[in-house]
C-alpha cells in the first residue's frame, strides 16, 4: 500500500502503543503520538521560533524555509520511532497483547534497547532510504539520527557499522514485519508533513536547535490531558488525526504562552516609567545603533558607565533595536546573583507591561525562584505520574559500551514533575526572561536538555549584566557561551561599570570567533568609559560611541566622592559581653556611623563575610538606642522568605521613591554590590578590590540629582564634602595589611593588597566619577597593570593568583562542550554524564538545601518554634505545602554537610520522591532547651533566628 492509502481509515496498523495510562488502562496509538509531536513542532516553528532561529536551521539544512520546516516536523515526529520495537511494546502486557498475531509472531528475541537509542539506530536506516546521505559523523543521516536519539536530553554516539548497522537492527529490533511497519510509519510521516527532499547537509547549530524544538514539542504533546481525550475518541486514520493534531497543537502552544508577540512602539518616557529624557549615552544608542543593526545585522555590544547611570535602560533600548532588525524576539537578561535577578525581574516586567500587550509572560529563573512571589500560582507537584513511557531501563551492553543513566525512562510511580515543563527550563522558554548567569552556563555543559537551553537563549537578545563579576572558572564558561551565541547569530549586550579593557576585548573576541571571524588577536574592543561599542558578527567591525556624546555623558554624570581610609585591628566579637577596644574594626564602624546613630540618615555597612556581618550587627545592636527596626541585617544565610522580604523592604524604603526612613542602618555583605538599587547617605566597607569599592560607591548618594530640590538628606549632609565611603583596612601591629581568615576567598588576595596600597592616595583627593573610574580599574585589574610587580610580596601573590586562575580554568574546561565549529559527532556535546545537580558553574559550589526546623518534646518536627506548622509528610505535596518548605530553607555549600547524615538530619522518606526535596538536610532545634548546634565532620552549624545561620569550622 502507498502512503495515501496508509493515511486513510483502516490503512496502516495503528495498534502499537506510544502512551499508556495505568490508572485507567488507556492506550494511545504510537502513530498518533508521532503525528502529535510533528504537528506541535510545526506550530512551534510558526509561532515560537524567531526569524533568526528559522534562518539558522534553514541555512544549516541548506534549504528554503518552507522545505526546512517540513524536514524539522518530520524529524520531530520520528523522535519515538524507536518505540516500535518488541522490547518497548512488551513493557506493558495489557497493550502488548493487542498488537495482533502478525507482529507478536515476528518479535523474535526481545533485546533490551532504550527507545531513544532505538530511534537513533532504526532511524539511520529509514533516513538513508529517504535520501539522507550516510557517511561520517557530520553526514546528514548520522546527525539527523542523533537528533532522534537526543530527544530525551543527551546526544548519543552512533556506530554506523556496529549497533546501528542494518544487520544488527534486523537481528535485535524485530523481524521483517516490524521493519516494514517502521518503514511505512516513516514514509507516512514524510508524506503527512510535506517533506519532498532530504537535506544535503545538517550543521551542528541546526541540529541543536532542531533537537531542542523536538524536546519542547514532545513535552507539549505528552501531557496527560493532551493525549487522553484523543485516546478516548481516536481518529479513523492518520490523515484525519493529522488535521486534528494541527488544530490541537495550535491551541496548546497558545495556552502555554509559547507564542511570540511584538511590543508596540511607544515613547521613551512611557517605556521607562519615571524617566524624563534619555541620557547622552542612551540617546546615542537610540540614534546610532538602528542603522548599524539594519546594515550589518546581528552582533555584540558592550556598555560601560558609572553605577546608577541607566545602563539597564540602554540595554533594553539595544534589545529593542536588535529585535527589530536582527530577527530576534524578546530578552534574556542574565545576572550574577539571585537578588540582582529579583530586582531586574521587576524592571523587565514593568518595561514589558508598559507596552500593554494582551499577554506578556515574564519569567524569573534561579535556584531561589521556586519560592519567589512571581511564581505563586505555578505548579510544583507531579501531575502525570500514572503515565507510562516505559520503566527504568537498566544498562545494557553491546560493542559500544555501557548506557544507563542518560537514557532512563520513567514508569509508574512518582517520578517528579517535568522539571523543564513546570520549572526552570520551561521558564527559560518565555519570550522575556530574567535569570542568573549559571542557568545559561548550563547550555555549554554536558547536562541533560542543554539543547533546550540553547534553543531558549538563541531566539532573544541576551543581556549579560555585571559581565565583569565572574571568577575565572565561570568566565571561561561565559566565553564558551558567547562563542555558541555568535555561531547562532544571536545578538548580545554586555553591561559593566568596572570592566577592564582586556576583559571587554576577550568577551567580544569570543563571540566573534564563534561567528566565524578570525585574525582578531591584535584588535582591541574596549568601548571607552563611559561609552558603548558594537561589533557585527558579519565583519567584526567595531563602532564606538561618538566622542561628543561621550563627553556629554561624562559631564552630565560627573560627581565627586570621598574615600576615607581607617586602619583597624581585626578581632571577632566572640562573647557578646566582650569589651571592644578603640581601634578595633567594630569600634571604628560604630564611630563612622556616629552621624547616623546620633542625628539620623541612612547608612550601609558592607562586610567581607557573613560571619563579619553577624558580628557587626550583634555589636551595633548592643549600642543601638533607636527603634530595633532601624537596624537591619541582610545576607544569604537566612531562610529564603525572610531574605526576600528584607531585600524587598530595603529596596522600597531606600529606593528612588521611598518613603525614606528618618534613620536606617543596613548591615550586609557583597550582596550589595550587584543587588540593591538604593541610596545611602553614608557607607562603611571592609577592604575590597577597587572594582567592588567603585560598585559600592554607586549606592552612595545615588539619587542626589533625582532629588534636586527635595529635603531627603539628613541635617548633617554636606554636598560639598559628601558623600563619603569609609574603607576599613585591616593591619597588624607593624601597620602592614593583614587579611583576616576567609577574606581572600571571595577575591584574590593580590587585588586586596594592591587596593590597600592604592587607598592612601585616594584619601588625599576627592574621587571624580566617572572620569577616574576606568584608570583605577585598569591600575588594579587590567591585564597590563604593573602594580603587582612593585614589591616582592605582591609579585608572589600575583603569581599564586595566576596559578589559581589557570587551575580554575583547567577545572572549568574539563566539563565544557566544544565550540560549534569543533563539533564532529553531536555526541561530543555529551561525552560526560553530568547532571544539573552536579554541574558546577562556580568553583567548589555544589549547594545543598538546609531546612532549619524545631523538634517538640514528643519528637514532632515543625517549621516554626511555636509548633503550629508540622513538617508535611505525605505521598503527594500540594503547592502550598511545598512552597512552605522551600520558604523556610536556605542553600549552603555541600561541603558543610558532606559527612554521612545521622537519622535526625534526614528528611521524611516521602520527600525522597520529590526532586525539589530529595537532597534537603534537616537542622532541628530543640523547642524546649533551644539547643540547636549540629556537627557535620569539621563543620558546626547553628540557626539563630536573628543573626541567621552561624557556621564555624573546627581546625
Amino acid at each position: 500500500m502507498g502512503v495515501a492509502e496508509d493515511a486513510r481509515y483502516d490503512g496502516v496498523d495503528c495498534r502499537p502503543w506510544g502512551k499508556f495510562d495505568q490508572a485507567t488502562l488507556r492506550v494511545y496509538s504510537l502513530l498518533f503520538h508521532l503525528i502529535d509531536v510533528g504537528a506541535a513542532a510545526g506550530v512551534l516553528w510558526d509561532r515560537f521560533l524567531t526569524p533568526s532561529q528559522r534562518a539558522v536551521i534553514s541555512q544549516g539544512l541548506n534549504m528554503p524555509p518552507e522545505q526546512a520546516r517540513s524536514v524539522v516536523c518530520f524529524l520531530a515526529a520520528m523522535h519515538d520511532i524507536g518505540k516500535l520495537i518488541p522490547y518497548f511494546q512488551a513493557l506493558e502486557p495489557v497493550a502488548y497483547v493487542r498488537l495482533g498475531q502478525t507482529l507478536l509472531a515476528d518479535a523474535g528475541r526481545v533485546v533490551h534497547v532504550p527507545h531513544a537509542r532505538a530511534s537513533m539506530h532504526v532511524g539511520l536506516q529509514l533516513l538513508d532510504e529517504l535520501g539522507f546521505a550516510v557517511g561520517g559523523n557530520d553526514s546528514p543521516a548520522v546527525r539527523a539520527a542523533q537528533c532522534l536519539g537526543g530527544h530525551h536530553g543527551r546526544f548519543l554516539q552512533l556506530d554506523v557499522d556496529g549497533a546501528a548497522s542494518a544487520q544488527r537492527v534486523d537481528a535485535t529490533l524485530g523481524g521483517p514485519v516490524w521493519q516494514d511497519l517502521r518503514r511505512r510509519y516513516a514514509r507516512l510521516l514524510w508524506h503527512l508533513f510535506g517533506a519532498d527532499a532530504a537535506p544535503n547537509r545538517l550543521s551542528v547549530e541546526a541540529a541543536v536547535l532542531i533537537t531542542g524544538l523536538t524536546m519542547v514539542a514532545d513535552r507539549v504533546a505528552s501531557q496527560r490531558r493532551y493525549w487522553v481525550p484523543n485516546a478516548d475518541t481516536p481518529s479513523f486514520g492518520a490523515a484525519e488525526h493529522h488535521s486534528h493534531a494541527r488544530r490541537q497543537a495550535d491551541e496548546e502552544v497558545e495556552r502555554l504562552g509559547l507564542t511570540r508577540f511584538a511590543l508596540d512602539r511607544i515613547p521613551f518616557t512611557a517605556a521607562h516609567a519615571g524617566l524624563g529624557e534619555p541620557t547622552a549615552l542612551q540617546r546615542s544608542v537610540m540614534e546610532e545603533l538602528p542603522h548599524l543593526a539594519a546594515e550589518r545585522g546581528s552582533g555584540i555590544a558592550v556598555v560601560t558607565d558609572a553605577m546608577g547611570t541607566g545602563k539597564s535602560v540602554a540595554a533594553l533600548e539595544m534589545a529593542r533595536i536588535f529585535n527589530e532588525h536582527c530577527g530576534t524576539q524578546g530578552v534574556m537578561w542574565l545576572l550574577p546573583a539571585t537578588a540582582a535577578a529579583d530586582q531586574a525581574y521587576e524592571v523587565l516586567d514593568r518595561y514589558v507591561r508598559a507596552h500593554q500587550p494582551e499577554y506578556a509572560p515574564v519569567t524569573l529563573v534561579h535556584h531561589h525562584s521556586d519560592h519567589n512571589e512571581a511564581y505563586t500560582g505555578r505548579r510544583l507537584t507531579p501531575e502525570d505520574t500514572t503515565v507510562l513511557d516505559g520503566p527504568p531501563d537498566a544498562p545494557f551492553t553491546d560493542d559500544q559500551g555501557n548506557y544507563g543513566a542518560d537514557e532512563t525512562e520513567y514508569g509508574p510511580g512518582t517520578a517528579g514533575p517535568d522539571r523543564w515543563l513546570r520549572g526552570r527550563d520551561n521558564a527559560l522558554l518565555a519570550q522575556y526572561t530574567v535569570s542568573t548567569t549559571d542557568q545559561a552556563q548550563m547550555a555549554v555543559l554536558p547536562v541533560r536538555h542543554s539543547a533546550l537551553r540553547m534553543l531558549a537563549l538563541s531566539g532573544k537578545t541576551v543581556v549579560v549584566d555585571e559581565a565583569h563579576a565572574l571568577d575565572p572558572f565561570s568566565q571561561l564558561q561565559l566565553l564558551r557561551l558567547l562563542q555558541w551565541l555568535g555561531a547562532l547569530n544571536c545578538p548580545v549586550v554586555l553591561l559593566s561599570a568596572t570592566m577592564p579593557a582586556s576583559t571587554a576585548t576577550e568577551l567580544v573576541r569570543a563571540y566573534l570567533s564563534g561567528a566565524g571571524r578570525t585574525g582578531l588577536n591584535g584588535v582591541s574592543f574596549a568601548p571607552g568609559y563611559p561609552g558603548w561599542l558594537f561589533a557585527d558578527a558579519a565583519t567584526a567591525t567595531a563602532y564606538r560611541m561618538p566622542e561628543p556624546a561621550q563627553d556629554e555623558q561624562r559631564a552630565a554624570q560627573r560627581r565627586t566622592v570621598r574615600i576615607r581610609v581607617r586602619p583597624v585591628t581585626y578581632r571577632r566579637l566572640g562573647q557578646t559581653g566582650r569589651t571592644v577596644e578603640a581601634g578595633e574594626r567594630l569600634a571604628v564602624i560604630a564611630d563612622a556611623l556616629h552621624p547616623v546613630i546620633g542625628r539620623g540618615g541612612c547608612a550601609a555597612v558592607v562586610c567581607a563575610t557573613v560571619a563579619d556581618a553577624q558580628d557587626t550587627y550583634a555589636y551595633l545592636r548592643r549600642i543601638w538606642t533607636g527603634p530595633p527596626e532601624d537596624l537591619i541585617l541582610v545576607h544569604a544565610r537566612v531562610r529564603g522568605r525572610r531574605r526576600q522580604h528584607t531585600l524587598e523592604a530595603t529596596r522600597g524604603r531606600l529606593g528612588p521613591s521611598g518613603p525614606r526612613p528618618a534613620r536606617r542602618v543596613v548591615v550586609t555583605t557583597s550582596l550589595l554590590d550587584v543587588s540593591l538599587d538604593i541610596d545611602v547617605d553614608l557607607m562603611v566597607s571592609d577592604l575590597a578590590s577597587v572594582a567592588r569599592l567603585l560598585q559600592r560607591l554607586g549606592r552612595l548618594g545615588r539619587f542626589t540629582r533625582l532629588w534636586t530640590g527635595q529635603e531627603r538628606r539628613p541635617v548633617w549632609w554636606d554636598r560639598e564634602n559628601s558623600p563619603a565611603l569609609t574603607v576599613l583596612a585591616p593591619v597588624n601591629t607593624r601597620g602592614a595589611t593583614a587579611l583576616p581568615p576567609g577574606w581572600d576567598t571571595a577575591e584574590p588576595a593580590v587585588a586586596l593588597h594592591e587596593t590597600a596600597r592604592l587607598l592612601p592616595s585616594l584619601d588625599k583627593e576627592p574621587l571624580v566619577v566617572p572620569d577616574d573610574v576606568q584608570a583605577l580599574v585598569e591600575h588594579v585589574h587590567g591585564v597590563t597593570s604593573g602594580f603587582a610587580a612593585q614589591t616582592t610580596r605582591l609579585q608572589q601573590m600575583a603569581t599564586a593568583h595566576q596559578t589559581r586562575t589557570r587551575r580554575q580554568e583547567q577545572l572549568s574546561a574539563v566539563h565544557l562542550v566544544p565550540p560549534a565549529k569543533r563539533v564532529s559527532s553531536l555526541a561530543d556535546l555529551h561525552r560526560q554524564h553530568l547532571t544539573t545537580a552536579h554541574a558546577a558553574t562556580r568553583p567548589g559550589l555544589l549547594p545543598r538545601r538546609l531546612l532549619p526546623c524545631y523538634r517538640s518534646a514528643d519528637g514532632t518536627l515543625t517549621l516554626d518554634a511555636a509548633g503550629l506548622l508540622p513538617l508535611p509528610d505525605q505521598e503527594h505535596f500540594s503547592p502550598r505545602h511545598l512552597r512552605s518548605i522551600l520558604d523556610h530553607s536556605l542553600p549552603v555549600p555541600a561541603a558543610w554537610v558532606a559527612r554521612p547524615l545521622s537519622a535526625r538530619h534526614q528528611p521524611p522518606a516521602t520527600w525522597k520522591q520529590h526532586p525539589l526535596l530529595a537532597d534537603i538536610v534537616l537542622l532541628p532545634t530543640d523547642s524546649v532547651t533551644r539547643e540547636g548546634e549540629h556537627r557535620f565532620g569539621h563543620h558546626w552549624l547553628r540557626m539563630d533566628e536573628e543573626l541567621g545561620l552561624q557556621h564555624r569550622k573546627q581546625q
